[in-house]
């Protein structure tokens, strides 16, 4: 083999391949605001806030302890952060350990919920962090305000176990949901799947999951902040990197490589191309799913991935609209109830469920 045969397979073949395999569909055309009912932008005040001051203080002390440590180190010290964020809260609901298809999970039960009315709620983390106790805030609100059973899962993290085990497991809970409450085998009567960041992520790629498998679907769809687009192509993904306190100084030193570098680190990391519609809902078929919100803040890298994906689906015939909060953080909704933005977050999320009833 010569020089120049052995240089191509080394370097041009695989940058080929990342382009040609690894970058999806153009999604500039869904950047175009010519849909006036697809994005609704509430106005707030000039600054964000004391609540949420004092939260970003939290997080950039976090960083900044979590900066000195090894990466295996920093997985710990952010699982643990996410564990404490329920300790010592009071909640209205019940929480009830429960095996849900194989997937370990909890009932958040509010008094006199009703059993057939049933929501699954898939939590953020970035597929390393947060399991049902890390997210009681926003399960517990969900219970309260729709009066549903709330059924918040474990899924399987990485780096422990594959992207391909968390996706498994959220859809035996699916299956496990339509027929089973927390009163015994039965089916729902109403379904409404919500997840945030990354769980909203798994969100938007299970509902797709279940219409392709003809299975029962859902009646309404709550994502925050999900991520849809494993290529990192939308312009907010470099234009908020530095007003993105959460997602920024996580994802924004990525950004410096070229983006076939970044496929082929995806590829490896995740072992899914990041085009592929399991884990890039919005390269997928779009059409015949059921009526979503998706909530995203304007500061946040994700606020054009969450505006593409709801145009992207409406164009597609499916009923989607996008709402948007100046100055907030990613996943602002889990400081509800302390947070006047999440509590506002949250009542625009009632609203929309009571409109399908």
């Amino acid at each position: 083999m010569s020089i120049l045969t052995a240089f191509l397979l080394i370097i041009v073949l695989p940058w080929l391949i990342a382009i040609l395999f690894m970058r999806g569909e153009p999604l500039g055309d869904f950047d175009q605001d010519d849909d006036p009912d697809a994005v609704t932008s509430f106005s707030g005040p000039d600054s964000p806030g004391a609540e949420h001051t004092k939260i970003l203080e939290s997080i950039r002390t976090f960083g900044k302890d979590a900066g000195q440590l090894s990466k295996k180190e920093q997985i710990i010290f952010m699982r643990r952060f996410m564990e404490s964020m329920s300790e010592g809260r009071e909640y209205s609901c019940e929480f009830v350990p429960v095996d849900a298809g194989g997937v370990p999970a909890e009932w958040v039960l509010a008094p006199a919920a009703d059993p057939a009315k049933r929501v699954l709620y898939i939590h953020g983390g970035a597929y390393l962090a947060g399991s049902p106790r890390s997210h009681r805030n926003i399960t517990n609100c969900f219970a309260e305000m729709t009066g549903s059973a709330v059924l918040a899962i474990d899924y399987r993290l990485m780096p422990e176990n594959s992207r391909r085990d968390g996706i498994a497991d959220c859809r035996s809970a699916y299956r496990w949901l339509l027929e089973n409450g927390p009163d015994g085998a039965g089916a729902a009567s109403n379904l409404v799947v919500s997840g945030d960041s990354a769980g909203g992520n798994l969100t938007l790629s299970l509902i797709a999951w279940a219409r392709d498998k003809g299975l029962r679907a859902a009646d309404a769809v709550v994502a925050f902040s999900p991520t849809v687009d494993g290529t990192f192509s939308s312009p907010s993904i470099r234009r908020n990197v530095a007003t993105d306190v959460m997602l920024g100084p996580m994802f924004g030193p990525l950004l410096k490589l070229p983006q076939v570098i970044r496929a082929w680190l995806y590829l490896f990391e995740f072992r899914f191309n990041p085009a592929n519609p399991v884990v890039s809902p919005i390269f997928g078929d779009l059409s015949n799913l059921p009526p979503t919100l998706i909530q995203a803040s304007e500061a946040e890298m994700l606020l054009d991935d969450a505006r593409r994906y709801v145009r992207k689906a409406r164009a597609s015939g499916s009923p989607a609209v996008a709402q948007s909060w100046p100055h907030m953080l990613h996943v602002w909704q889990i400081f509800y109830p302390e947070m006047p933005q999440a509590r506002q977050a949250m009542q625009e999320v009632q609203r929309f469920l009571q409109s399908l009833e």
